[in-house]
């Protein structure tokens, strides 16, 4: 029997007619909600990645800019620009698209960014709020996977959570969120010990590895529920695929989310949710 689908897509259309309702009351009380993005521009799958978040947002009724950071840029006019933007208070949301280019340090930058106006959630100040439980914006992929498993009511408290990466923007986030909502969790990376064999453990598995197809339908536990964050380029194949191997994982899981159509819409969907709270925000 096949597994049921976790439709990203759908469920991010759900959360985005929501985005539009609460976006057009603020625009009634003056406030319209803005998310700034920072990209480099040599990278093209970045750039399209922005060109569908500001045509999401635009749809949304929400606005913002772009600018560009090239190899020109120097540390010192990034740290500068994104001061700009922090004190801008018609800017409610800030994203440092990765990657930058190779001479800048993406660490200080996101340590100029902060917290308050850091919808992505990646910043090292973000993170703490995490590990600590305090409030903040959370990351956006982990935060879209969330509310997957919360959309199809699937059970997390007392189950056993493994996730395959250990990237501070979604595998240790991921984890992190998991245990919150009481999971007991593993993480598990590309040197981890017979990997299926732990991978065969999970009542939840979710893959955020990076490696094209890696997690085969073998290592999954019969009944377990499957999140697929990998986004992967294969050589000759059209379009991406995830880093579970989907037609061999559908016989054996529960449920299983898509490549496309999963994870990443909610991914946007979720970064564009931070960005409307944090605009809401301004009026309390």
């Amino acid at each position: 029997m096949s597994a049921q689908i976790l439709d990203g897509l759908g469920l991010s259309r759900i959360v985005r007619a929501d985005l539009k309702d609460r976006v057009d009351a603020l625009r009634e009380k003056g406030i319209v909600p803005r998310l700034d993005v920072l990209v480099a521009g040599q990278d093209p799958a970045s750039l399209a990645y922005v060109r569908m978040k500001h045509t999401w947002a635009a749809k949304a009724g929400m606005v913002g800019e772009s600018t560009i950071i090239s190899e020109s840029t120097s540390q010192a006019e990034l740290i500068d620009k994104i001061a700009e933007l922090n004190a801008n208070p018609l800017i409610h949301g800030i994203l440092l698209q990765h990657p930058l280019p190779k001479h800048l340090d993406e660490q200080a930058a996101l340590m100029a960014l902060g917290a308050e106006k850091d919808v992505d959630g990646i910043s090292p100040q973000s993170l703490g709020r995490l590990v600590a439980d305090l409030p903040g914006f959370r990351c956006a992929t982990p935060l879209g996977i969330m509310r997957l498993l919360e959309h199809y009511e699937i059970p997390i408290k007392g189950k056993r959570a493994v996730v395959v990466g250990r990237s501070v923007i979604l595998g240790k986030p991921a984890a992190l969120m998991l245990l919150q909502k009481h999971a007991t969790v593993t993480v598990a990376h590309s040197r981890t010990e017979d990997l299926p064999a732990l991978c065969r453990e999970a009542d939840i598995l979710v893959a955020a590895i990076g490696k094209a197809e890696m997690i085969k339908g073998s290592w999954i536990k019969p009944g377990a529920v499957v999140i697929d964050a990998g986004y992967n380029k294969v050589e000759g194949r059209q379009g991406d695929v995830g880093d579970v191997e989907f037609e061999s994982a559908k016989d054996v899981a529960s449920w299983i989310t898509p490549v496309p159509g999963g994870v990443g819409p909610m991914t946007v969907a979720s970064l564009l949710s931070n960005a409307v709270d944090s605009a809401d925000a301004t009026l309390a």
